[in-house]
């Protein structure tokens, strides 16, 4: 099981709670794929009529722990900010940060990220960085004081999977002992399972579940996925070969004249 900052995780499915049709949605989803983590934006914490408030109650009644996200900010000034009134508000250390630098890609803007990082880190928070799957970026993160890192496998939402299984495996090797997280991009079971069979320690997804037609039995799904990818990976899968080879041992099988 993976652990995040000495805090062991039972279920290596990190699920976000926005754009849900419900708050009942949302708990069910919860409760169905049995997840130990939920990721929350602070803007979810703003707006009228205690709406905040009453979203806040709900995820304390789930009984999770609790990873606030700066989603949405753009500039360094914009996600320390966001991170210290994450803290105030959620009681903990932990933060997902995410500096965005491309409002198409929603591709984290890399340089700030780091920056970010560093100050976040400097300040005592336990830092999950959002980032691309480039390697060079990862040491950047990991020498402002990150132990997670948190590479894309795709674009936020867009449901496309691993589009770079190259790098992503690239960082796996180059970091054997450092947790990985894939974040965004995923869309399906069987992408979840691709990751963890890759050695990955966890995945975080939002609107692959969110968006469902039924979002509890796809959470479901998702949380199956994701422990089986982990079981092959332990397992040690067979290498992929250029050349077919025979399952059925050819010694002594029976030759007609």
């Amino acid at each position: 099981m993976p652990t995040f900052y000495g805090t062991e995780v039972q279920n290596p499915l990190l699920l976000g709670t926005a754009q849900y049709p419900s708050p009942a949605i949302l708990a069910d989803a919860v409760h169905q794929a049995e997840v130990d983590v939920v990721t929350v934006s602070l803007r979810r914490e703003s707006g009228n009529d205690r709406a905040g408030q009453d979203f806040w109650k709900l995820i304390q009644d789930l009984n999770v722990k609790v990873l606030p996200n700066t989603a949405g900010c753009h500039s360094v000034k914009e996600a320390v900010t966001t991170a210290h009134m994450a803290r105030e508000i959620f009681g903990t250390p932990w933060i997902k940060l995410e500096v965005i630098g491309e409002e198409d890609t929603l591709q984290p803007n890399v340089f700030e990220l780091v920056e970010a990082a560093h100050i976040l880190t400097e300040d005592g928070f336990q830092v999950f960085p959002y980032t691309t799957e480039d390697l060079i970026v990862a040491g950047k993160l990991l020498d402002a004081g990150c132990e997670v890192i948190m590479p894309w496998g795709a674009p936020i939402g867009s449901g496309r999977g691993l589009e770079n299984i190259t790098a992503l495996k690239t960082m796996r090797a180059h970091l054997p002992d450092v947790p990985l997280v894939v974040d965004a991009g995923i869309g399906l079971p069987s992408h979840a399972a691709q990751a963890m069979e890759l050695g990955f320690d966890a995945v975080l997804l939002n609107t692959a579940v969110a968006k469902a037609g039924d979002p509890a039995q796809m959470a479901k799904a998702f949380s199956s996925a994701v422990a089986s990818g982990r079981d092959a990976y332990n397992a040690g899968p067979m290498e992929p070969r250029d050349m077919a080879s025979p399952s059925t041992p050819v010694m002594g099988k029976a030759f007609l004249s």
